[in-house]
């Protein structure tokens, strides 16, 4: 049976899964990629989403759960920022498969040349078709 264990976030980090849940919506990514200028007001984060103002506020919910954005209130205006730490979360995640990928790429090609060098035949050889076969 497969054993499924969650990467393990650092401390003060929240979990991997949460984060790629908060990441899995285009309207989030579009909501992160404009904090990612500066802090905005939920109605800066709402305009040029073609979603309605509740559903905005849903998402930046999610988004907080996750810690990915966190959000203060002063006055009438909730003011939202991103939080770096939470995205690093991710980050370090992805960073790691890549190098562990890139690193089994770099031994197969190693494979590969070692292979092609070592099958190269010194006379061509010739290819044996069955009759009736059209090419």
């Amino acid at each position: 049976m497969l054993q499924y264990s969650p990467a393990q976030a650092g401390p003060g980090e929240p979990p991997i899964d949460v984060v790629f849940h908060a990441l899995s919506d285009a309207n989030r990514r579009a909501m992160i990629d404009r904090l990612l200028d500066g802090p905005a007001s939920v109605s800066e984060l709402a305009r040029p989403l073609a979603i309605s103002l509740p559903a905005v506020v849903q998402h930046l919910h999610v988004l907080e759960a996750s810690g990915v954005v966190r959000s203060h209130k002063l006055g009438r205006v909730r003011t939202c920022e991103i939080e770096p730490l939470a995205l690093s979360t991710a980050e370090r995640w992805i960073s790691e498969r890549r190098a562990m990928w890139e690193a089994r790429l770099d031994r197969l090609g190693e494979f590969l040349a070692r292979g092609t060098d070592e099958s190269e035949p010194s006379t061509p050889s010739k290819k044996t078709g069955s009759k009736g076969r059209s090419k």
